[in-house]
């Protein structure tokens, strides 16, 4: 699981980086609250904890941009100030809980806990791969938290590939699964109405990125492939250090 701290107060942030970590979550921290909201729009993370008072952009406005974002991952806000308004306040503009400083470690693990459990219900309906979210209750795909306007039969198809990553699928596989197993009686449809449709997903995951992640690769003869780009970790740390 992979948390994001923001948190200005580097020695409360490296405090729960090294507790968080004990406890088996993968952890990024930052100080300031415009690069939080930086890094909670461009990665991927399964909670949020911020602070309410941060540098540049304070803590409720974060939240705030990061629901505008139509991300919504569990966010638990920390504050020294105990007043019922703040509570409010982070709660109505998207908080899903609050921490008052100071706070023991294990109360907030359990927070923690409570939420991800909670989360995992509703996670259980997508499907993610690189930079693509497809909402499979709703039936809405998204690129980098921006959505994707498909018709229902792209739609079945990229669901298709998405749950059939890194493996060839041949145009007769597509056939069957996605044209035929959706609609009642015979059907009978010519393969290059596959590469259509293949053609229309492709432009719109891909677009005109130079390394789109994920990307339909042509299998000669055979079909395609949704392939998934898998970036290591040193190659993140050497890109952030840039």
């Amino acid at each position: 699981m992979k948390l994001l701290v923001i948190e200005d107060d580097k020695r409360i942030a490296k405090y729960l980086k090294r507790g968080l970590e004990k406890e088996g979550f993968e952890v990024t921290e930052c100080y300031d609250g415009a690069e939080g909201l930086k890094l909670a729009t461009k990665g991927r993370y399964d909670l949020i904890i911020v602070d309410v008072l941060l540098p540049n952009m304070d803590g409720f406005t974060v939240i705030t941009k990061i629901r505008e974002a139509e991300i919504h991952i569990p966010i638990i806000t920390l504050t020294s100030q105990s007043s019922l308004q703040d509570k409010v306040t982070g709660l109505s503009v998207g908080a899903d809980d609050y921490v008052t400083k100071p706070f023991t470690f294990q109360e907030l693990i359990a927070r923690i806990n409570a939420l991800l459990r909670r989360a995992s219900v509703h996670t259980a309906s997508k499907l993610f791969l690189g930079n693509i979210t497809l909402n499979t209750a709703s039936r809405i795909a998204y690129k980098n938290n921006k959505k994707i306007i498909l018709t229902r039969k792209e739609y079945l198809l990229l669901e298709y590939f998405m749950k059939n990553p890194d493996k060839i699928l041949s145009r007769q596989d597509i056939i069957d699964n996605v044209w035929k197993a959706h609609s009642s009686g015979k059907y009978d449809i010519a393969s290059n109405i596959i590469d259509v449709y293949v053609k229309k997903i492709r432009t719109k995951i891909e677009g005109n990125d130079e390394n789109p992640n994920p990307s339909i690769e042509s299998i000669r003869g055979v079909g395609y492939k949704l392939k998934v780009r898998i970036e290591e970790e040193e190659d993140k740390e050497n890109q952030e250090e840039d």
